[in-house]
């Protein structure tokens, strides 16, 4: 939302009078508790409008704190000067109450009659007058809240402390102040782009419902699911998690009944709950949620409790959160999968080799420097790109899918790697110890370049270069360390570490092993999903 405005100050028949805003900006003024966006609103408005208030000539001499149960605030104040008092009824001590309209109706038995200059009983017409005026200016997208004054008696100054029950009664309606507080453009935009990658948006207000809808069809969010705190008050259990469950929009929440709808989120169908609040009755709600979101300009208690601090209110850098978030879950999971595959497949083919032959399949040193291309070949991972149906799901950690896609993708490494071994053995006769070395440098280089390919099969589910390509970081990468394991055989370095030259029929042998590797693993691939309906 952009910062909030006043509209208008009216009385309860929509008229505009001074009088109401002289005391909605009394309230706000001597408030000791902290200020709200709605405070600093009428302040802002009174201060640029050069209205002579005069707050000087008043004295604080108690206060009724806000709180979210009486959702209003009250203070106590005494007119120091007999002057002032010639535009007001009540020269001597009084109380000036702002709060949510309902609930400052509540205390209110008498009401002004501005144009007549008389007070009288605050009838059921007049109330329902003034609702049904306040529906209307809710429908025009604009927020209200009511101010109400009392009169008080000297003593009222001795008591200490304040009974609210007491005092916050038989007051006198004076009106209304309308705000105007638009959604950003950006945020309708922002909130599509979330529902296509599946984050449903939910609104949690303690406004009122008319004005919530308002809003959220202007957003684009649906509102054929709508309630507020006081039905959801009357529901059991099961109602209660079944309503919140199929609501888009909830208004005229207390913070407590964020929470309540915050934790059955999370409890039925076990989501991830996010949650944006910046005031102090979102705190609770920020605390339990998954993941609690704030802003710079927030509450001190709701930065507190937050886990992501936004700089800046927009929405859009939500999306750009979610977009990086699921990139770097994906390739996360790229990596943990390739990794286990990889390195299981070749343990299980250097376990093969070493019961195969008479040696070590490959020295301590070439193994390390095998590993060490291979990671540094694993370092562009990082700027891979996701496919699209990818971002557009929601993705969910869990663990408990990793043996079995090692079980049924390792088997398919380690046949290709017994494969080159039998290859090796019975064509070149590379068991003999006389090309033990040819044996080194050709498991050096096929073990090398299987485990960088083990990489493209794993990290989409469609076919790796034809119906999906990497991004050119992990291309150029892979195939520069690619390069350097084939040349390796035939460098200095090659020679040191016990290399050979390998001859040009080997590599054909390896196109077509790799070839087959390609293929049996895209037919595990899609048998996989077809059982498990994901890959990564």
């Amino acid at each position: 939302m952009n910062r909030a405005i006043v509209v208008d100050h009216l009385d309860s028949w929509g008229l505009k009078k001074e009088n109401v805003l002289r005391f909605a900006f009394l309230n706000s003024y001597f408030k000791t508790d902290q200020k709200y966006p709605l405070d600093d609103a009428i302040l802002a408005y009174v201060y640029t409008n050069e209205y002579r208030f005069r707050p000087s000539r008043w004295k604080k001499l108690d206060e009724l704190p806000f709180d979210f149960i009486r959702r209003r605030v009250s203070v106590v104040l005494e007119n120091e000067s007999n002057a002032e008092g010639k535009t007001l009824r009540f020269v001597d001590r009084f109380m000036v109450t702002k709060g949510a309209l309902e609930e400052v109706i509540k205390v209110c038995s008498l009401i002004d009659h501005f144009d007549r200059g008389a007070v009288t009983t605050l009838s059921s017409e007049d109330h329902q007058r003034i609702l049904h005026m306040a529906e209307e200016l809710s429908n025009q997208g604009l927020r209200i809240i009511g101010i109400a004054i009392k009169r008080l008696e000297q003593q009222i100054r001795d008591q200490s402390p304040v009974d609210d029950e007491i005092v916050e009664s038989d007051m006198v309606f004076l009106g209304v102040i309308t705000f105007f507080d638009p959604p950003k453009d950006s945020a309708k935009q922002a909130l599509w782009r979330l529902a296509e990658k599946g984050v449903k948006a939910k609104v949690l207000t303690g406004d009122s419902l008319s004005l919530a809808v308002r809003i959220c069809e202007e957003l684009g969010i649906r509102t054929t699911h709508v309630t507020t705190g006081p039905d959801l008050e009357l529901l059991n259990q099961e109602l209660f998690h079944e309503t919140v469950k199929g609501a888009t929009v909830l208004a005229r929440l207390t913070p407590t009944q964020k929470l309540r709808v915050v934790q059955s989120l999370q409890t039925i169908g076990d989501h991830v709950v996010g949650f944006l609040g910046d005031g102090i009755n979102d705190s609770l709600a920020l605390d339990a949620a998954n993941v609690g979101i704030s802003v710079d300009s927030g509450a001190s208690v709701a930065k507190d409790l937050a886990d992501i601090i936004l700089l800046e209110k927009d929405l859009n850098v939500l999306v750009a959160g979610v977009e990086h978030g699921r990139l770097t879950f994906g390739n996360t999971m790229k990596y943990i999968k390739m990794s286990v595959v990889a390195n299981i497949g070749s343990v299980l083919s250097l376990l093969v080799a070493t019961l195969l032959l008479q040696t070590e399949p490959l020295t301590p040193r070439q193994l390390l420097a095998q590993t060490f291309l291979y990671s540094v070949g694993q370092i562009a991972i990082p700027w891979d790109k996701m496919e699209e149906d990818y971002e557009k799901t929601p993705p969910k950690w869990s663990e408990k899918g990793l043996p079995m896609f090692l079980l049924w993708n390792g088997p398919v490494c380690t046949l290709c790697d017994v494969a080159n071994l039998f290859f090796l053995c019975f064509y070149y006769k590379a068991y003999t110890s006389i090309e033990t070395n040819f044996f080194h440098s050709a498991l050096f280089v096929e073990g090398l370049l299987m485990q960088t390919l083990i990489y493209y099969l794993i990290r989409t589910e469609k076919i790796p270069f034809i119906q999906e390509i990497a991004s050119w970081p992990v291309i150029c990468s892979t195939v520069i360390i690619s390069a350097i394991g084939i040349a390796t055989p035939y460098t200095g370095i090659g020679k040191v570490m016990g290399f050979i030259h390998l001859p040009l029929s080997y590599y054909g042998f390896l196109v077509l092993l790799f070839l087959g590797y390609f293929t049996v693993g895209q037919l595990v691939k899609r048998l996989y999903i077809l059982i498990y309906h994901k890959w990564l």
